[in-house]
């Protein structure tokens, strides 16, 4: 990987930091760095950030990759948030171990880091991480579907719409959080598509898009057109999913679960596309981190995790209006009451 900054920048980026008592009180900076600009969700992430930014005082720079996946633009952002002397970042990493040379040095020049949404490999790398339960959030759909089916559900063919093959926490966590929700043995839970279970027809990737998760569907479909289960990674891509299974005539009979809980996500819900999708709240996540840059800025302390848990969690709600048993959801009115995009 490109080297970011010579060893004298950092350790001159380092000093200024850590001398400029009359800087820090001049002005507080953070950055925000996000997978994409368009997904609804970084959208909703940015607007948190920013609206807090503003109510505390804190001058804040946005960045986000091409293309969810574009890790070097990513790198990019960071070596400027730390040339600028930032005193925080918000990260949405889109390779969660590859950028964790470029995180190091951001907080060796003293800078807090935030994971937003997607931990970092190891968690550690991070000074925090403020997300979804995204585990749990792929629990409850697995569980959903399961309960949805009942005794098909032995029987059932699921097609597995992941993230990118670089295969970000994010993705991994989702995906074997709806396997072990459906009741299928997960192998190694660090990773997907190891699995042995014959209900899996198989994993492709979508990029986090419309566009990719129609190329997925298809492209599992032509290994078996009698999928009748479909996970996907988010709600573009269940809507491309949606799409690929109506050309052929089946967009009825095969359920598809998901996870983000946007409004366009929600309404699909309503509309039948998505049978179910397990709900998170990027506004919060980015607005909390914003107010833990300004701790840190402040008073120097940095933000404790969730009770039980290595990671600061901002909630997940399962979203229907087909409630199954033993599984807690609200309905699609309350979804659209907390949705946004």
């Amino acid at each position: 990987m490109k080297k970011l900054l010579t060893g004298t920048a950092i350790a001159l980026t380092a000093a200024a930091l850590a001398t400029g008592a009359s800087a820090a009180s001049h002005s507080i900076s953070a950055c925000l760095i996000t997978k994409t600009d368009t997904n609804p969700f970084f959208v909703k992430m940015k607007e948190g950030a920013t609206a807090k930014a503003e109510e505390l005082g804190i001058e804040l720079k946005s960045f986000a990759g091409k293309i969810d996946g574009d890790h070097e633009t990513q790198v990019q952002a960071i070596e400027t948030c730390i040339a600028d002397g930032a005193k925080g970042i918000l990260l949405t990493a889109s390779d969660t171990s590859s950028i964790v040379p470029a995180v190091q040095q951001a907080r060796d020049a003293g800078i807090l880091v935030i994971a937003l949404d997607t931990p970092l490999e190891p968690i550690d790398s991070a000074d925090a991480t403020f997300a979804t339960d995204n585990f749990l959030a792929g629990e409850l759909i697995g569980k959903w579907a399961a309960g949805k089916l009942g005794d098909a559900a032995a029987d059932a063919k699921i097609g597995m719409l992941d993230l990118a093959v670089s295969q970000p926490s994010v993705g991994v966590l989702r995906d074997q959080g709806f396997l072990t929700g459906f009741g299928i043995d997960v192998m190694d839970v660090t990773k997907w598509g190891d699995e042995t279970d014959p209900r899996i027809v198989g994993n492709d990737v979508t990029q986090g898009n419309e566009e990719g998760g129609r190329r997925a569907m298809e492209n599992l479909l032509a290994q078996d057109p009698f999928i009748n289960v479909v996970y996907t990674i988010n709600e573009p891509a269940a809507a491309g999913a949606y799409e690929a299974l109506k050309s052929i005539g089946r967009e009825n009979d095969v359920l598809i679960v998901s996870v983000d809980g946007g409004c366009p996500g929600v309404m699909n819900v309503a509309d039948g596309v998505i049978g179910a999708t397990s709900q998170q709240y990027p506004l919060l996540m980015a607005s909390l981190g914003i107010e833990a840059i300004k701790k840190w800025a402040d008073e120097g302390v940095k933000p404790e995790p969730t009770e039980g848990k290595n990671f600061f969690d901002t909630g997940v709600s399962l979203v229907t209006d087909q409630p199954v048993d033993g599984v807690d959801s609200i309905t699609v009115q309350e979804g659209m009451d907390r949705c946004w995009g």
